[in-house]
């Protein structure tokens, strides 16, 4: 059978319904940057944020609509307790750390449209699996 030649994921989009407002919580509540930020014409842009370091960006794209969706994607981060409490001071709609013996600690949050993430912590050596 013949390979592509896709070798990585680059960016995952989600739908918001007001680009700037969105990248203002993605950039200043979660601490992303912006990695594109290009002007498409009629008011449209291409956004790519992503947390600094990471391989994947997410697309904040425009769409009227919006309901606010489980995008199943899992964020990671080094100290799970200190960013919940970080989010859950700058007013982010958060919900409880979860924990089960033998599973990474875990919450999720929605963002300003609603949209629903999981962060989860990176324990030692999960990369390597």
């Amino acid at each position: 059978m013949n390979q592509t030649t896709i070798t990585d994921v680059r960016t995952v989009a989600i739908a918001v319904s007001d680009q700037q407002r969105a990248l203002e919580f993605y950039n200043d509540t979660l601490g992303f940057e912006t990695r594109l930020d290009a002007d498409l014409g009629n008011g449209m842009r291409w956004i790519e944020v992503a947390p600094p370091g990471a391989h994947v960006s997410l697309a904040l794209t425009h769409s009227e609509d919006v309901g606010g969706v489980d995008t199943g994607i899992r964020l990671t981060a080094t100290n799970v307790d200190a960013d919940h409490a970080t989010l859950r001071s700058r007013g982010v709609d958060i919900d409880d750390v979860l924990r089960w013996p033998g599973v990474p600690a875990m919450f999720t949050f929605r963002d300003v449209d609603h949209n629903t993430f999981y962060v989860v912590e990176d324990v030692q050596g999960d990369d390597e699996q």
